[in-house]
């Protein structure tokens, strides 16, 4: 039974807030990646035109980079974390309208020029929002907090990918991107009204404390390298069997691209109804034994894929093993995300966060050709068990460290506590 006190809890304007953050923070990246490729590719650009406008996305990658710059320069208005996101948010919508009015043309690589602008703008933001949700969630907050934002983050992907096609297809391609812009703009009005971080840290002294603190701060702890560890395996099983899952369902077993299409937008639903699960859960029993607890189900589900392989092309199977597989990975990615919270500095949540989270990215950049070989020597079916294996380490790394994670979660709520009362 859910109490009152627990809806209360949850229910506030912190975790209100979430959802068109999240969204914010999702609308830019199909509009500089999938979106802009389609529209690339119906005005006639020649495929390694297109291609070449993939290097677009690179921000993305490196934003760890100038994460420091965000963490030591305070803007004049609103504050550390809610200056900076008025700022980058307002940026994404100018540079939006600039894509819109440019266009492809005759001139491509300023269209690209631009597209590169706007990925940039949007890493950042992504930086300032991932801190920002850091600093203002309460440790009971972040699991729901962390499941509301990945319910407005995957609604911005669609509309920004599915919708945008749909729009297109209707007011033309410019006048798509000029809404979506005007849609940008008006999360500004989110901003305005979010709420400070209460107890908030004072901001690195110096851009050499900015870039230097984060690191040394975070190494002199003990049991870095479990921790850094714990980071890279926890998601890794879950990368390796993500990495080949729709090559899996078309390729190895025969199942039409349609039909893929339409179990997986149905799993994309599940992630959402798991993330937010997750999140609850992890309120009433807490992070660790939800790491240990999601973990151990995201393991399982890898099975529903090796079972899978042995049914052969059955439908029943292919919607149970992609229902549970979302369900559980999304209650595993609220759990994880509420795990890098829990190990920031409050003084650098910026840089470790995008550093840690890079950390986890690892798994899913560099799974996929290893996948390959693996596949080619055993099997679909053991290579799914395989992944299921993978997954272990990562779970049993987060039982050989749960006193150094309830440690780094009391630490957070005492330097939050010190700092309200400074």
């Amino acid at each position: 039974m859910i109490s009152a006190s627990f809806i209360k809890t949850l229910a506030n304007r912190r975790i209100a807030i979430m959802l068109p953050l999240g969204f914010a923070s999702g609308l830019p990246l199909a509009l500089t990646s999938g979106t802009l490729q389609a529209w690339l590719t119906v005005v006639g650009l020649d495929l390694k035109t297109i291609g070449i406008f993939t290097l677009v996305g690179l921000p993305y990658t490196l934003k760890f980079l100038w994460a420091p710059l965000m963490d030591r320069l305070v803007p004049p208005w609103l504050g550390r974390r809610r200056g900076w996101m008025l700022v980058m948010q307002v940026g994404v919508a100018l540079g939006l309208v600039a894509m819109a009015v440019t266009g492809p043309g005759q001139r491509p690589e300023i269209l690209g020029a631009l597209a590169l602008t706007v990925a940039f703008l949007s890493a950042s933001l992504d930086i300032v929002f991932d801190a920002y949700r850091t600093d203002v969630l309460l440790p009971p907050e972040r699991g729901f907090g962390a499941a509301v934002w990945v319910n407005g983050y995957r609604c911005a992907l669609l509309v920004a990918s599915a919708g945008s096609l749909l729009l297109a297809d209707h007011v033309g391609w410019p006048n798509t991107y000029l809404l979506l812009a005007a849609l940008m703009a008006a999360g500004v009005v989110t901003i305005l009204l979010s709420p400070e971080p209460s107890g908030q840290s004072a901001a690195p002294a110096s851009l050499a404390e900015a870039v230097g603190g984060p690191l040394k701060e975070f190494f002199s702890r003990p049991g870095v390298v479990g921790l850094l560890a714990l980071i890279v395996l926890y998601k890794v099983g879950d990368a390796v069997a993500a990495s080949l899952q729709t090559a899996f369902l078309i390729g190895g077993m025969g199942f039409s691209v349609s039909e893929v299409g339409y179990v997986k937008g149905l799993g994309l639903g599940a992630t959402l109804v798991g993330a937010l699960a997750g999140g609850v859960a992890m309120a009433k029993i807490g992070m660790v034994r939800s790491l240990l607890l999601f973990g151990l189900l995201q393991a399982v589900s890898n099975l529903g894929f090796m079972w899978l392989a042995w049914m052969g092309k059955s439908y029943p199977a292919l919607m149970t093993s992609i229902l549970v597989e979302n369900v559980t990975g999304g209650m595993g990615t609220a759990a994880f995300i509420a795990l890098i919270m829990s190990l920031c500095d409050h003084r650098y949540t910026a840089t470790q966060f995008a550093l840690l989270s890079s950390l986890e990215a690892l798994g899913r950049v560099f799974s996929g050709r290893p996948s390959a070989e693996l596949v080619e020597m055993v099997g679909w079916a053991q290579f799914f068990f395989w992944s299921f294996l993978l997954a272990l380490p990562g779970v049993w790394l987060v039982w050989a460290f749960r006193a150094q994670l309830h440690q780094e979660s009391g630490r957070d709520k005492h330097a939050r506590a010190g700092s309200a009362d400074l």
